[in-house]
């Protein structure tokens, strides 16, 4: 059976102004092709989510809180796309996956809310002669990364320095939970882990984007859906004990 991903949904307008939550096509096929099956979560909060800014949402309910357990009871990974805002509803998805040790991978401004999830946000706008935004070319790889060799990512690709694509225009400035484990020339956080954890990765490029083209995408995508599956036998494993 294929492990199920649970996916936040993001917010945007269509042309007539009225608001919607998507999912990238992209993540969609390829963590079908990759073996998963993508669950779609929704905001549990009844805000705005388009037009209240960061740091104007309320704190989660009680409730509120119920309802993201509830959800991430159905997952066996959890997967953050890229967006445009850190909410209070990502921060505490990804603190509960934590706690239920869900294995997670996060993309481009999912790697930055980990870098600052349980603090203040500390985003700063790009001013790298670096290309870290190559905006709607979706079949390059522009510069390079430095990987740790004692990381999961290292153990991963299997390379120190790897090309990545890149889509941001902000950057993650500090890091006090997760470990650095990658980082571009000008020195920006590229990737972080969370210490212990068998698969917690945050990547600040598009690995879903470039899956088709590029080994070491492939490379963390598949390992992710492997410990996805990993974590959805233990589940099993636990409900016939249960039983």
């Amino acid at each position: 059976m294929r492990p199920v991903i649970g996916v936040p949904l993001r917010y945007t307008h269509m042309n007539d102004e009225r608001p919607i939550l998507y999912i990238g096509e992209k993540v969609r096929r390829t963590f079908q092709k990759a073996g998963g099956f993508v669950f779609s979560i929704t905001p549990v909060q009844d805000v705005d989510y388009i037009n209240t800014k960061g740091n104007e949402f309320p704190q989660l309910t009680e409730e509120e809180k119920k309802l993201i357990h509830r959800n991430l009871e159905c997952c066996d990974g959890l997967f953050f796309p890229g967006g445009v805002k850190i909410t209070p509803y990502d921060r505490y998805l990804l603190e509960v996956a934590i706690e239920m040790k869900i294995p997670v991978l996060a993309v481009c401004l999912g790697m930055q809310m980990m870098s600052c999830y349980d603090e203040e946000v500390k985003l700063e706008s790009n001013t790298s002669n670096i290309l870290h935004n190559q905006e709607d070319d979706d079949f390059s790889l522009v510069h390079e990364v430095t990987i740790l060799k004692d990381s999961k990512l290292y153990e991963i690709v299997g390379e120190e320095k790897i090309k990545v694509n890149s889509f941001h225009n902000y950057h993650a400035t500090s890091n006090h939970v997760y470990r650095t484990v990658a980082t571009s020339p000008d020195g920006q956080i590229e990737a972080l882990e969370y210490p212990g954890d068998a698969f917690n990765l945050g990547v600040q490029w598009h690995p879903e984007i470039s899956y088709d083209f590029d080994d070491n995408s492939r490379k963390i995508i598949d390992t992710f859906i492997y410990y996805a599956k990993v974590k959805q036998m233990s589940k099993k494993a636990l409900e016939a004990v249960d039983i």
